[in-house]
């Protein structure tokens, strides 16, 4: 790829995050939104960040390929449970490579297989909208589990917190132990989102929009 075709991607990816952003407004929000629950962050959170944490996953910095599997836009807001943007809130991602295998010394079956060009973390600062925006492949199924994203969210007036985001209409999701802890129907119901074509935003992409809702945040 040249550096040309780079940067006029990556100039179109930064266009759609705005309109996203701009998008993602929900008129009409409810006196109080249901939270999203809180999940495990699992044994595979990074012990050291790589050098390349942005929010594009799917193409590491200096690596003419990029990353294994179908990419996929993951969008949306984080909100407090008045539907007011947390801003300043810090979202960091990170999932299994396409395939199966997490990049973390605990997950000893990539050592081998692993994506060398799957950034498998990133992360970013929400602005005032409480707006985010990665672009990373589809997650997988992995011996365990259905496929699912980890989220943290990070920042001022509020406790870190984490979840899973997973993907509508995966057959796995009804036997997950970790999905399945989620009791109230309604709160796990939020946790699994459709992923669609997304052309407007890149050729054979996917995309979902994840609204995050947190609770006992401080303004």
């Amino acid at each position: 790829m040249t550096d040309s075709a780079v940067l006029s991607r990556r100039r179109v990816f930064a266009s759609a995050l705005s309109l996203a952003a701009l998008g993602a407004v929900r008129p009409g929000l409810a006196a109080t939104l249901l939270r999203t629950p809180t999940q495990t962050a699992g044994p595979f959170y990074p012990r050291t960040i790589p050098l390349d944490a942005d929010t594009d996953l799917v193409q590491i910095a200096g690596r003419a390929q990029r990353a294994a599997g179908q990419v996929t836009h993951v969008m949306g807001r984080v909100l407090d449970d008045m539907g007011r943007p947390v801003s300043g809130a810090r979202v960091e991602i990170w999932q299994c490579d396409a395939m199966g295998y997490y990049h973390h010394p605990r997950d000893r079956r990539g050592e081998t297989g692993g994506d060398p060009n799957f950034q498998a973390y990133g992360h970013m600062a929400v602005g005032e909208d409480g707006a985010y925006r990665f672009r990373t492949i589809k997650p997988v199924p992995y011996p365990g589990r259905t496929p699912h994203i980890h989220f943290a969210v990070s920042g001022p007036g509020f406790e870190g917190w984490t979840t899973q985001m997973y993907v509508a209409g995966e057959p796995l999701n009804d036997t997950d132990f970790i999905l399945n802890r989620v009791n109230d129907a309604k709160a796990r119901a939020s946790l699994i989102i459709p992923l669609g074509p997304a052309p407007e935003i890149e050729a054979g992409a996917l995309a979902g929009t994840f609204d995050i809702v947190l609770g006992g945040v401080r303004t």
